[in-house]
């Protein structure tokens, strides 16, 4: 790992998360509502909205996962990160998250509610340090993670990225 990954890590006080990478939780709003009432995905109250910081560097990867809530990805410093998102209806789509709007890349881009989705670093080294927000707040409860052979099943024609972005 990178000297300034490390420095951030330290400074953010992140701590690794279940999917890879490392995180911290900067918001949750205070202001709650019945999620039950707007989705039968929810199974009770939810707050409007929480935001993490997240850092993925060299070789590590967020595995594939999906959450219940819609995500907002923002780029803050480092090195491009491709967020790989396949939607419910198998359809795959890369997001590039970097500071190059020339070439394509983006400082935001949102991942919908149940769609499987991974990152990496493009280049598979230094570190990206992102945000996430997400809308209603994330709950640990409303995350899973993608299996190998379910996802393959489900996704035959993307069986390779599924098998390198899965644990």
């Amino acid at each position: 790992m990178g000297q300034n990954a490390k420095k951030l890590i330290q400074h953010l006080g992140l701590k690794p998360h279940p999917e890879g990478g490392y995180y911290k939780e900067i918001y949750r709003s205070d202001l709650y509502f019945d999620a039950r009432k707007v989705s039968d995905r929810f199974p009770g109250p939810r707050c409007c909205s929480t935001s993490i910081y997240y850092l993925l560097n060299d070789l590590d990867f967020s595995a594939f996962h999906r959450i219940k809530a819609d995500e907002i990805w923002h780029f803050y410093s480092g090195s491009t990160l491709i967020v790989h998102v396949i939607t419910p209806e198998g359809v795959y789509h890369p997001i590039h998250l970097g500071p190059n709007t020339e070439k394509g890349q983006v400082f935001q881009a949102m991942v919908p509610s149940g769609c499987w989705f991974a990152s990496a670093l493009e280049s598979g080294s230094g570190y990206a340090l992102t945000g996430c927000t997400t809308a209603p707040g994330f709950e640990f409860e409303d995350f899973e993670m993608g299996h190998r052979d379910e996802l393959s099943k489900t996704f035959p024609h993307l069986s390779a990225l599924i098998t390198r972005y899965t644990r």
